[in-house]
C-alpha cells in the first residue's frame, strides 16, 4: 500500500467513523432489513451499487439502516415513501458535501504546507469534520423549527387549500457572459447573484427553493411578500456592481410542496413569465394582479396575451411599485402606433410586440435587426 493509498483509507476512516466491513449479507443479518431494501436505499442516496460479496460497508452504515427500519416499524416514515426521502437527503447532501470539499481545497491551496505534510491534512479533516456537522445540525433545527411552527398548527384541509407565490428570476445575457469570461469570473457573478437572492429572499419572507446557476425559484406567502422579492431583486441587481440586469415572472395559486421542491401549473406559468418578460421588468399571472391591484403601494398593468409553450394565450400584467415611472420608450412607441392603428381600447395595455430575445430564447434572430438590450 502506498503512502497516498495510507492516507486515503485514514481520512475515509474519520469521515466513515470507521473501516469498510460488512458485506450486503452480514447487513441484512445486522439489522433485520432485506438486501433488495437497503440496496433501494443506498442507490436512492446516490451511491454505486456493490456486489454482494464486496466489504464496503461500515457500523456507520448499520446504525443508519437500522435507525430506518425503526422509523418505518415506528409508523413516522412511510415504507411508500422511503426511498423517495433517501433521494432527497442523498441529493441536497451530495451538494453540500461538494461544496465543503471544495472549500477545503481552498484551504489548502492557500496552506500548501497542510496539504504536503500527511499527517496535518489528516488532522485538518478530523478538526474540521464535527465543527462542520455541528454547524449543519445547528442550522437544520433553525429550519426544523421554523417549519414547524407553521406546518403543524395548520389543518390538512387548510393545507390542501394554501395559495403561495412562486417566482423565477434570473439573469439577462448569461450565456453570452459564459462565453466571454473566465471561470473565475463566472463563479464570482453566480456567488454574487445568489448572495442577493438569499438576503432579499430572507428579508421579505419568502424561501429559495433551489439556485439554477443564472436563474432563482423562490416561493412567498403572501402576494406582497412575493412582490417585494422581485421587485427588490431587480432593482438591486441594477446597483450591484458585477451582477446583470434581472427578469422576473410571479405566479399565485396551489402549490404542490414534495421534498423540497414545488410543482403545479403555477410554478410553469411563473416560469414561462419568466421567458418573456424584457431585462429590469416583472411580470405577473392574472390570479397575482387581482391580489395585488387593490394594494397602493403597486400598479398593475395588463398585458396582451401572449404565445408560450403550453400556454397558446398566457394572460399577464406589468408590476412595478406606485409612483415609478409607468412606461418606457419602447412601450410608449409601441401604444402611439397601437392608438394610430386603432388596435388599443381605453384600458388596455399596449401590444406585447417581443423585443429580440436573450440568448437563452430559441427564436431566430434575423438579419439586419440591432439587438435591444
Amino acid at each position: 500500500m502506498t503512502d497516498e493509498e495510507a492516507l486515503q483509507q485514514r481520512i475515509e476512516r474519520i469521515l466513515l467513523g470507521g473501516s469498510r466491513q460488512y458485506t450486503r449479507a452480514e447487513v441484512a443479518q445486522l439489522t433485520g432489513v432485506p438486501p433488495e431494501r437497503s440496496q433501494a436505499l443506498w442507490r436512492a442516496l446516490g451511491f454505486a451499487t456493490q456486489d454482494d460479496d464486496a466489504a464496503v460497508f461500515t457500523d456507520g452504515d448499520v446504525r443508519a439502516l437500522r435507525i430506518t427500519s425503526e422509523l418505518i416499524r415506528g409508523g413516522i416514515v412511510d415504507p411508500s415513501i422511503a426511498t423517495a426521502t433517501a433521494r432527497m437527503i442523498g441529493q441536497h447532501m451530495s451538494r453540500l458535501a461538494e461544496s465543503q470539499v471544495h472549500l477545503l481545497r481552498g484551504v489548502l491551496a492557500a496552506n500548501p504546507e497542510i496539504g504536503a505534510d500527511e499527517r496535518q491534512l489528516a488532522r485538518l479533516v478530523e478538526h474540521l469534520t464535527p465543527e462542520l456537522e455541528a454547524l449543519q445540525d445547528y442550522v437544520w433545527r433553525r429550519h426544523l423549527a421554523a417549519n414547524s411552527v407553521r406546518m403543524l398548527v395548520t389543518s390538512d384541509e387548510e393545507l390542501d387549500e394554501r395559495r403561495q407565490v412562486v417566482g423565477f428570476a434570473d439573469m439577462v445575457g448569461f450565456t453570452t457572459l459564459t462565453r466571454r469570461s473566465s471561470e473565475a469570473e463566472l463563479v464570482a457573478v453566480v456567488d454574487r447573484f445568489e448572495t442577493l437572492a438569499a438576503d432579499i429572499v430572507a428579508e421579505n419572507h419568502g424561501r429559495i427553493v433551489k439556485m439554477l446557476g443564472d436563474e432563482v425559484l423562490f416561493v412567498a406567502d403572501s402576494p406582497s411578500d412575493g412582490a417585494e422579492i422581485a421587485l427588490d431583486l431587480l432593482d438591486r441587481a441594477e446597483k450591484e456592481d458585477g451582477v446583470p440586469s434581472l427578469r422576473a415572472g410571479l405566479a399565485y395559486g396551489r402549490v404542490l410542496s414534495r421534498f423540497g421542491d414545488i410543482y403545479g401549473s403555477v410554478v410553469n406559468i411563473a416560469a414561462r413569465l419568466t421567458s418573456v418578460a424584457r431585462p429590469g421588468t416583472v411580470l405577473v399571472d392574472v390570479e397575482m394582479a387581482e391580489a395585488l391591484r387593490a394594494d397602493q403601494g403597486y400598479t398593475v398593468r395588463t398585458r396582451r396575451p401572449v404565445s408560450v409553450r403550453g400556454y397558446a394565450r398566457l394572460r399577464s400584467a406589468a408590476l412595478r411599485r406606485a409612483g415609478e415611472e409607468g412606461t418606457s420608450l419602447a412601450e410608449s412607441a409601441q401604444r402611439v402606433a397601437a392608438e394610430v392603428l386603432g388596435l388599443l381600447d381605453d384600458e388596455d395595455e399596449a401590444p406585447h410586440i417581443p423585443l429580440e430575445p436573450d440568448d437563452e430564447a430559441t427564436t431566430p434572430r434575423r438579419k439586419g435587426r440591432r439587438r435591444r438590450r
